[in-house]
Order: C-alpha cells, then sequence, then structure tokens
C-alpha cells in the first residue's frame, strides 16, 4: 500500500472510531433521515441554519467505517458554509467518489476517492450527504441509496 492510501486509511479509520459532529442537535430547525439498506448504515442529520450559513450540524446512527468517516469529514466541512457553498461541496464530492471528478479542492474529503474502485462503496460514502442535501431542501424526509 502506498503512503498516500496509508494516509487515507488512517484518516477515514480516525473518524469511523471518533466521529466528529455526532449526536443530537437540540436547537436543530433542518433534519432528514438516511438509509443505506444494502450496507445497512443508517443515519440521521441535524443542522441549525442562521442566514443561510449551516451554523451547526450533527449526525447520528450506525454504519460502517466508509459512512460513518464521510459523514463526519462531512459535518466538518460544511459547517459555517453558506447552503451554497454546502452544495456545491457536494457537486464536486460526489462526482469524485464516482471516479468522474477531481480531488482537487475538497480537502480532507479527498480521502475517498479511493471509493470509486469499490461501487458498492460510493452509497456508504455518499450517504451522509444526500441526507444533508434533504436536510438542506428542508423536506425532512427519509433518502434511500436504493
Amino acid at each position: 500500500m502506498s503512503e498516500l492510501s496509508d494516509l487515507y486509511q488512517e484518516v477515514i479509520l480516525d473518524h469511523y472510531r471518533r466521529p466528529r459532529n455526532f449526536g443530537t442537535l437540540a436547537a436543530a430547525d433542518r433534519s432528514a433521515q438516511g438509509d443505506n439498506p444494502l450496507c445497512g448504515d443508517r443515519l440521521s442529520v441535524q443542522l441549525k441554519l442562521k442566514d443561510g450559513v449551516i451554523e451547526d450540524i450533527r449526525f447520528r446512527g450506525a454504519g460502517c467505517a466508509i459512512s460513518v468517516a464521510s459523514a463526519s469529514l462531512m459535518t466538518e466541512s460544511v459547517k459555517g458554509r453558506t447552503v451554497e457553498e454546502a452544495r456545491a461541496l457536494f457537486e464536486k464530492f460526489h462526482p469524485m467518489v464516482l471516479g468522474r471528478g477531481s480531488r482537487e479542492g475538497l480537502g480532507k474529503l479527498e480521502v475517498f476517492s479511493g471509493v470509486s474502485a469499490f461501487p458498492v462503496r460510493v452509497k456508504c460514502a455518499t450517504l451522509a450527504w444526500h441526507t444533508l442535501k434533504a436536510a438542506l431542501d428542508g423536506k425532512g424526509e427519509t433518502v434511500s441509496t436504493e
């Protein structure tokens, strides 16, 4: 395994073992549920918006290492950003994990670039992002990767 792959694996395992922004957000004004039936990942995303900015965000749930790490890194990446910036980040992240986009401008999120080699894991990596999108849309719905 290359040094870069080792680093990526270490980052993913760290966020899986010690997820950031994990828990309930009592003051949430938007939320959505996510379900990946194939892998068994289930999570919820809760956020607090203020003047179009994601002031705070939390996620809860359980899943595989890729799913939990992706949710953790996602919350770190969008906290403090505008809704438009968070949507734009999704539009960069999603093609990258599909193997159709660049890692450029994604910072720590580029650790998921190798997921494209494992198509079944793409759903794990994108579940939190699709759930965030549903929460931002204010629909409060459950999204599914199926």
